[in-house]
Parts: C-alpha cells; sequence; structure tokens
C-alpha cells in the first residue's frame, strides 16, 4: 500500500464544522505554546545541559549516579543529553531553525554514546535512537530547502547508526526479543556489562522498535536494524493468546511465557499496538495491518467498555484484571482516529477529558467511577495528543477548548521558575523535581499543531509520522529500497495509486452528517463523570440484629470498647513489630449470643476495612502565602477526624502562625495574647489529639497544625493518616487542625524562625495565586465558603466516615484483624484508604527506587511541595528553589506490580490517636524551637540566595 496515502489517516479529514474559535485566538494560543516551550527549552540550556533532564525546582541538571537513585525510571539517563536529542525535531516544527542549528552543533560536539553506562533499551530507542533519526530528517530537509543547514553530512544518521550498533547486542536472545537494558559500551554479556541477566521484558518494550530500527535500516541501507525489530514483532505475534488475541503485559524473553497475563490498552503494552498500525503506514506492509486489526477487533471486544477501557486476563478475557486504568492508554484515543474508528475515540477522549478537568491533570491511574488511585502526573502529552487527532479528524472546535484547558493548567499548576515541574500529587498540587524529556519532545509539538494553520509550519506534516516520542519519520521511506532479506508483503508498484485506497480514509461526511454529532457522542459521558465521587454510602450492618459494638464506632484505646470486644470473646495482640491484632474466639465469649455478635463485629470489621479500601482520603495542603513565597511552597498534610472539614471548605482558613506554649499542647495555653487570632503550632506526643486542638481553641486560635516529634519522618516515606479523636464527643472541637511530619513540619519552623510573620492557608488542596490573593482577605480571618460539598473543583474527596480500619484476615475459626503500626505504649493506629503515598506508578518504564538520602530546605519544597501550583504571572515572582540534593518520590512499574500487603507489612495510610505515647525518643520534646531549627539555618540561607537571584 502507498505510504503516502496515510497522511489523510494521520491527520483525518477535515469535516467542515466551521470553527467557532478566531484566527486571532488561535494564533494568540499559538504563540503562548512557543513561548512555554522556551521557558522549558531555555531553563533546561542554562541550567542543566549537558545533563540527561532539567531538575526545574531545584533549578539543576539531573546526572546519573549524582542524585539519588530513583529506581528503573533513571534507565532513561545515559549521560548522553538525553532532553537535547529528544527535543531536537520540536525546534524545526516551532520555527526555530537558528536554534536547531546551534543544538545539532552542541550534540556533535558534546555527545558521547559510549559511556558505560546500563539503559533501557526501549527509552533509548523511542528517545535517543528517534531523537537522532527526527533531527536527521529535518536536517535533510532544511538542507535540501537551501538555506540551512549546508554543512550537514548526515553527522546525526552516523551518531544513529553508532547507537544503533549499540543495542544490538541486547537482541542475542534465542527468540530474537531483546534484553530490557543494555550497557552501551560493553553490551550484555560478562560481568562488566552489570546487565543480562534480566528474564522479563514488557510487551511495549520488545514491540516499540520498528519504526525507528527500520527508519535507520532505510537511511543506512543495513538492513540488521530491522530485520531484528521485525523478529521481534514476529514472536510476540506468535505469542499471543489464540483465543482472545491478546498480549500480556510482560513475557519471559527466553521462553516466551507470559509473566503478567493481564491485557489493555496502556502501561506494558500501549505502543506496541501503536507500532503495528503505523509500521504498516510508513512501510506499506499489510501484515502489520492484518495483525493490528486482528488485535483490535478484540480489544473493542473484550477491553472496550466505551468510554472506558479495562484490562483482563489474555486466557479468561471475559474476566476483568482490574478495577482502575492507567493515563498511558490516554494515547489510544488518537490511534483510533488513524484506525478510522472515529465514535469510540471520541467517548474515550470525553472521559479523560472530564477526569482531566476534576483534577487539573490526569493521575497517573484513577478508578472507574474517576477517582484518584495513583496520584502522581508527570505531565504526560497522550492526552494532548489525542485531542490533536481528534480534532483533525472532526474539526470540532470543543477541541481547541479541550486544548486551552491543558495549556491552563500547565501554567497554573506545573510552571516553576526554572521549567515546569511533574506533579507529585494532582489533588494537592504538590510537585516533583523532575522534567522529563518526553515533555519537550511531545507536549509542545501536539500542542503547536493543535492550534496551527498550515501556513503556520515550516513543512508539510502530512508527510510525516509520529513515532511514540512524536518523533518525525518521512513517509518516503516506504519506497526507499532495502534489503530483499527482510520479509515485506508489500503490494507491487502498479498497485501504489492512490485511487485505489480512497475507503481505508474515514468519510466524514457520512461520519458527521449532523455537526452536533461529536457532541451527542459526548453528552452522556460528561453527565456520567460529573456525578461520580458520591459521598460514601450509608453503612448498611450485615447480618441481623444490631451487635452492642459497631466496628466504625471502635477505638482502640477506650477501656469499654476492650470489655465488649472481650465479653464477645474478641481479643488484642501486640506484634513484636508494634502492629496489633484483633482476634475472635467464639469458645471464650461469655453466652453464645455474645459470641454471635462477636462474629457480627468481625464480620464489619472486614466489610469496612473493604470499603475503605475502595475510598479516597486525600491528603490537605498548608501553603505558605506570605512574602517572600506567595504560595509557591506546600506542605502535604494529614488531616483530623474532628472539627472544621477542609474538604467541606471552598477557600480554607488562612491565618498566621506561631508556637504555642507550652509545645506539646497538653496542658492550658500559657501564651494566649500571641495564639489569638492565630494558627498555633504544636508538637505530638503526651496526650490526644483531640485534647491539643481544645487547648489551642480556648486560647482564641483559628486553627492548629500538630508536628510530629519523630525525627526525619516525612510525607515522602510514610504514609498519611487521620488524627483521631479521644474517644468522646468532639463535637466542641470547631477549628480545623492538620498534622506534618517532622520533615515538613521543620521547613515552617525554619520559616518562622526566619522571617517572624509567616501566613498560611490550610485547605483540602494547594491554590493558585488569583484564588489566594483575590480580593486581599484580612489575614487570620476565617474564609467564606464552609458549606457542604460533594466534591471540590479539582478532584473528589471523599470525606472519612469512620475513626478505624483495619486489615481483616479470615481463617477458619479465627478472624483476625490487623491494626497498622501500633506502637506497644498503646498508640492506636488504624488504616484509612487514600492515595497519598502511592507505591505503584503506570509508567512502564519507571521503577522503585525511594532514596534514602537527606534532603536540603529547597528540596524539602519540592518533594514537600515547593513551587505550588500557583499560578505565575511570571516566572521571575516568588522564591527560586535552593540548589540542594533532591529526595525523589516512591515509584513502581506496572510491571513489577506488587500483591496486596499482608498483615504484617501494610503500608496502607492510617488514623492515629496520640494518647500516652511512649516517652522513649521524646526526652527532648520540651527542647527549645532554636534547637529543633539549627541544622536548617545553611539551607535557609541558600533558599534565600536563590529568591533574590530569580527576583
Amino acid at each position: 500500500m502507498p505510504a503516502v496515502l496515510f497522511s489523510l489517516m494521520l491527520l483525518g479529514a477535515l469535516c467542515g464544522l466551521g470553527e467557532s474559535m478566531s484566527r486571532e485566538e488561535k494564533s494568540r494560543l499559538r504563540n503562548q505554546v512557543v513561548e512555554m516551550f522556551d521557558h522549558a527549552y531555555q531553563n533546561y540550556m542554562d541550567h542543566a545541559y549537558p545533563a540527561d533532564e532539567l531538575m526545574p525546582l531545584t533549578c539543576r541538571g539531573r546526572v546519573r549516579g549524582l542524585e539519588p537513585s530513583r529506581g528503573d525510571v533513571d534507565d532513561a539517563l545515559g549521560k548522553f543529553s538525553l532532553t537535547l536529542i529528544d527535543t531536537l525535531d520540536t525546534l524545526v516544527l516551532l520555527n526555530k531553525t537558528t536554534e536547531f542549528e546551534a543544538a545539532v552543533r552542541r550534540v556533535l560536539k558534546d555527545v558521547r554514546l559510549d559511556n558505560d553506562i546500563v539503559v533501557s533499551v526501549f527509552e533509548t530507542n523511542i528517545r535517543v535512537l528517534g531523537g537522532l533519526l527526527g533531527g536527521h530528517s529535518m536536517a535533510v530537509m532544511l538542507k535540501d530547502g537551501g538555506q540551512n543547514m549546508q554543512w550537514y553530512q548526515d553527522e546525526l544518521l552516523h551518531m544513529a547508526k553508532d547507537l544503533g550498533l549499540r543495542l544490538l547486542p541486547a537482541f542475542n536472545t534465542s527468540s530474537g526479543l531483546p534484553y530490557p537494558r543494555v550497557n552501551l559500551r560493553h553490551g550484555v554479556r560478562g560481568p562488566e556489562t552489570r546487565t543480562g541477566t534480566e528474564t522479563d521484558t514488557c510487551t511495549a518494550c520488545a514491540g516499540t522498535l520498528i519504526l525507528e530500527f527500520a527508519a535507520l535500516s532505510r537511511f543506512t541501507g543495513d538492513p540488521v536494524f530491522e530485520a531484528h525489530a521485525r523478529r521481534a514483532m514476529d514472536f510476540l505475534w506468535e505469542k499471543r493468546q489464540r483465543n482472545s488475541n491478546l498480549v500480556g503485559t510482560t513475557i519471559n524473553i527466553h521462553s516466551g511465557e507470559w509473566v503478567r497475563r493481564d491485557s489493555g490498552v496502556g502501561a506494558g503494552i500501549d505502543s506496541y499496538y501503536e507500532y503495528l498500525l503505523k509500521a504498516y503506514v510508513l512501510l506499506g506492509d499489510d501484515q502489520f495491518l492484518q495483525r493490528f486489526n486482528i488485535h483490535y477487533a478484540s480489544i473493542m471486544k473484550y477491553i472496550s467498555q466505551p468510554p472506558l477501557l479495562l484490562d483482563v486476563h489474555i486466557h479468561k478475557p471475559l474476566l476483568p484484571a482490574r478495577t482502575w486504568m492507567d493515563s498511558l492508554l490516554a494515547f489510544f484515543p488518537g490511534l483510533q482516529v488513524l484506525k478510522g474508528d472515529i465514535r469510540p475515540a471520541i467517548e474515550t477522549h470525553e472521559m479523560l477529558y472530564q477526569v482531566t478537568k476534576k483534577h487539573n491533570f490526569l493521575p497517573e491511574a484513577f478508578t472507574t467511577d474517576f477517582r484518584v488511585h495513583w496520584a502522581q502526573h508527570p505531565l504526560r502529552p497522550e492526552f494532548a495528543e489525542s485531542t490533536y487527532f481528534l480534532y483533525k479528524a472532526t474539526g470540532d472546535p470543543y477541541y481547541l477548548e479541550a486544548g486551552r484547558t491543558i495549556l491552563d493548567n500547565l501554567n497554573r499548576f506545573a510552571r516553576v521558575p526554572c521549567g515546569f515541574a511533574a506533579m507529585k500529587d494532582v489533588r494537592t498540587g504538590s510537585h516533583e523535581d523532575r522534567m522529563d524529556s518526553f515533555f519537550l519532545a511531545e507536549m509542545f509539538k501536539y500542542l503547536f499543531l493543535l492550534f496551527a494553520d498550515d501556513e503556520d509550519l515550516p513543512f508539510d506534516i502530512e508527510d510525516y509520522i509520529f513515532t511514540t516520542e512524536a518523533h518525525l519519520l518521512p513517509l518516503s521511506l516506504s519506497t526507499t529500497p532495502h534489503s530483499q532479506s527482510i520479509p515485506s508483503n508489500r503490494t507491487s508498484e502498479e498497485e501504489m495509486d492512490d485511487s485505489n485506497f480512497e475507503w481505508t480514509c474515514p468519510n466524514t461526511r457520512l461520519l458527521f452528517p449532523d455537526p452536533a454529532y461529536p457532541r451527542h457522542l459526548r453528552e452522556p459521558i460528561r453527565t456520567a463523570v460529573d456525578k461520580s465521587c458520591p459521598r460514601a454510602a450509608p453503612y448498611r450492618e450485615p447480618g441481623m440484629g444490631r451487635p452492642p459494638l459497631r466496628a466504625q464506632d471502635f477505638m482502640a484505646n477506650n477501656p469499654e470498647h476492650l470489655e465488649l470486644l472481650r465479653r464477645m470473646g474478641v481479643t488484642l495482640i501486640h506484634l513484636k513489630d508494634g502492629r496489633v491484632q484483633l482476634v475472635q474466639h467464639a469458645t471464650q465469649a461469655v453466652s453464645a449470643v455474645a459470641a454471635e455478635d462477636g462474629v457480627r463485629f468481625m464480620q464489619e470489621m472486614m466489610e469496612l476495612s473493604s470499603q475503605q479500601q475502595k475510598e479516597q482520603l486525600p491528603p490537605r495542603a498548608i501553603q505558605i502565602v506570605s512574602d517572600p513565597f506567595f504560595g509557591r511552597v506546600v506542605l502535604t498534610a494529614g488531616p483530623a477526624q474532628f472539627g472544621i472539614d477542609l474538604s467541606k471548605s471552598a477557600t480554607g482558613l488562612r491565618g498566621f502562625v506561631t508556637v504555642a506554649e507550652p509545645y506539646s499542647g497538653c496542658s492550658e495555653i500559657t501564651n494566649p495574647e500571641y495564639v489569638r487570632g492565630r494558627i498555633a503550632l504544636l508538637q505530638r506526643g503526651q496526650c490526644m489529639f483531640a485534647e491539643k486542638a481544645r487547648h489551642i481553641q480556648k486560647a482564641g486560635a483559628i486553627g492548629g497544625i500538630v508536628i510530629d516529634d519523630n525525627e526525619g519522618s516525612s510525607s515522602d516515606t510514610a504514609p498519611l493518616f487521620q488524627m483521631a479523636g479521644d474517644g468522646r464527643s468532639t463535637d466542641d472541637v470547631t477549628l480545623p487542625l492538620l498534622f506534618l511530619f517532622h520533615k515538613e513540619g521543620n521547613i515552617l519552623l525554619e520559616t518562622l524562625k526566619e522571617y517572624r510573620e509567616v501566613e498560611v492557608l490550610l485547605s483540602d488542596k494547594a491554590r493558585d495565586r488569583a484564588t489566594i490573593f483575590k480580593g486581599k482577605p484580612r489575614p487570620g480571618s476565617q474564609i467564606e465558603g464552609s458549606a457542604d460539598v460533594e466534591a471540590t473543583e479539582g478532584g473528589c474527596l471523599t470525606e472519612a466516615t469512620t475513626p478505624t480500619n483495619f486489615e481483616p484476615i479470615s481463617q477458619s475459626l479465627i478472624s483476625t484483624l490487623a491494626l497498622d503500626e501500633i506502637k506497644p505504649s498503646q498508640e492506636a493506629v488504624s488504616d484509612v484508604d487514600q492515595d497519598t503515598s502511592p507505591m505503584e506508578e503506570a509508567s512502564p518504564e519507571e521503577g522503585v527506587g525511594p532514596a534514602e538520602k537527606e534532603a536540603s530546605l529547597a528540596e524539602e519544597a519540592s518533594t514537600a511541595e515547593e513551587a505550588s501550583p500557583a499560578e505565575e504571572a511570571s516566572p521571575a515572582e516568588g522564591v527560586g528553589p535552593a540548589e540542594k540534593e533532591a529526595s525523589p518520590t516512591e515509584e513502581a512499574s506496572p510491571a513489577e506490580e506488587r500483591a496486596p500487603p499482608t498483615v504484617a507489612d501494610s503500608t496502607q495510610p492510617k488514623e492515629e490517636t496520640d494518647s500516652e505515647k511512649s516517652e522513649e525518643g521524646n526526652t527532648d520534646s520540651n527542647q527549645s524551637v532554636d534547637e529543633l531549627l539549627a541544622d536548617w539555618r545553611e539551607d535557609l540561607e541558600a533558599f534565600q540566595q536563590m529568591e533574590k537571584d530569580e527576583l
């Protein structure tokens, strides 16, 4: 089939609906895309180059080996100036030919590919090899134009071939599937390689090579690269499940056995399907299209449940494998446009758009009722990609507005002085100190093209196909002579007549006889998403009758409750690791009726645990809004079960902070003249949380912040919990109380020590600058808007409805329940399900790697949410982050998805009471604030210096 015909499939066919957005407005948005690109690119060049990536919160480059390891995610870094190579063809598309020429010269001068470093074959292929080939394509195009790059002699292509040869040793397996990693200098064999022992790889990792490797073969005339990529694709096809025609997520590279048999269109598989269809478009081989069509029919039969796309088991495709979706599947509507199947593309895209509008960004994973499952968002471009393709296919200006939403959210929530920072938690607006290279390679291409007219482009985009990294490969490669040793089912030259294949392009006059057709498809989906995030349903008591103690009312430190449990034959067992189990022995109950009540109580506990695992308890945010921070520092905080619920407040509570005396807050406050009308800072320990709240409330405080006394604790490494009451009514507590771990609390204390007058905003999530300073509310006043709401503007927040949650284990005669991390000194802890510290991330290339290193104040503000998603009127405003080491968040590849936690190692977030906490470790509880803050003085000075530099 002629490749030139599929340019129409790439862009669709405009259906002539007419654009409601003016040319002037499109031009303004297009220019805004360019300005945002310049902000990201220039900061990389100024602060990070020649490092692989920019760390935008600390304004420095990420060099592998010099920063704390992030696990598998660092396998994309090879000390080859990754971001610059990944950005080459973006420069040309955005009409920056001068910058492109300078960038090519830098690559040729500075980049080495023979580094003794282990890299991901998949990431290096799509980002570096693809970037070099895309750059070569652009250089040739410009040179042929006669004005630029006249000196160019295929230097980028020579580098691409050198890299391709360095990747080839990874294919030395009996199956032809590549090892997942390779040493750029030593290959995969021998101890010096530090790799070659892996047995598994993801389907996308092995099946996303054909475009780059075939292009390299066609450009150089060396067939070896295309042959290896085809062999890998052939093997995956042969190993598909023959009944369902689906492939699994992870496969053994030696035996071909499926290691993970769940199948979807997201992480781990996504680009395998993409490359089957695009290989047909680029290479003209009918075999790729036939395979794609067979897979696609199965996807639509088993995985697609419009507008949802849910993973299934390849051997039992009618059995769902999970109840959540990952953000990488957002590319699929764009692929469906390429396929010509527009209706499901519109439906799925609309679902993704509504989720985006609820959370500002697509969470890394979200449930079927559109709640957050994994809260991170590393500025992925897949949703923008599908938005662009759908606009080209339908001409519907609705998708221009979707693009505007993407732009606005990036500027409001992700933009920081040194670039754009990934979101650590879309619910609070906290940041990660990372800006992946794909953000420059993909996001700005698709957004620029979305708002561009043909005359705005330096070349005809229809002459190229996008790789999965949005690199541009010329469709003319389909007619480039190549070795006959490569199997090919291409049609004869006589058949390559455009008129023979008009049927392959969607006829928009039939698809859209009514201009309102796409809108009719979107409306039901918008309604379904809008009705999501309901309040927790009223508890339905299992079984008959009412037991004397309800599970949802149980307090582990309440003597009356413990006596009731004893009568029902339920006892508490303290484990050596500090956890507590509830065990029921029916024979130990005082009567048969009490034993039956005990069984019902345990059943309630099990149902309660199951229910809470499905609910969300988003963290709260403490945002420093006073000069010089202006809302850019956001600290992740835990809520309380009592007092004002900030999730029901439209704008939160704003006030100045002060340290209460005594610092423990366990007796009457002795400095009420300083506490009155302010937010009191307290130290955890020595008494109940509710008792602390009552004391500061009596002193006239408008809110409270409890700071952990466990030195070194952090929201990065410990799950947040909900502060429990004291077993009696807390209706008298009418102020909000939040909890900060030691690391985040010290940021606030150090700031108070340095600036004396520090104003903060307590809220359910970080606010943008326009919201914070609108109307300039009186500092320290209760802000209006505390009426009940079912969902906040930025996300779905579920109120915690019970004081405790247990991880049940059913046994034949004994029902066992565990309270998470209860200390032997009577501190009661129980689980509440929320995604503050997700243990998994939905990226196939990113792995587990929590850093164990101490972070500086500036990096505290990056991992503990510095540079909040406040809307920035100017990149020069506010505080610049200090140049200290990062402390990355924990991440896990879906390919390494973990089993549910056991009772002994559950890491779910939890509720705590602060009663009778062990005196161990608290001997210094009365130490002065000066002693607590001594270690942070040097970091604050660096923080201030960055502020001065930025201003």
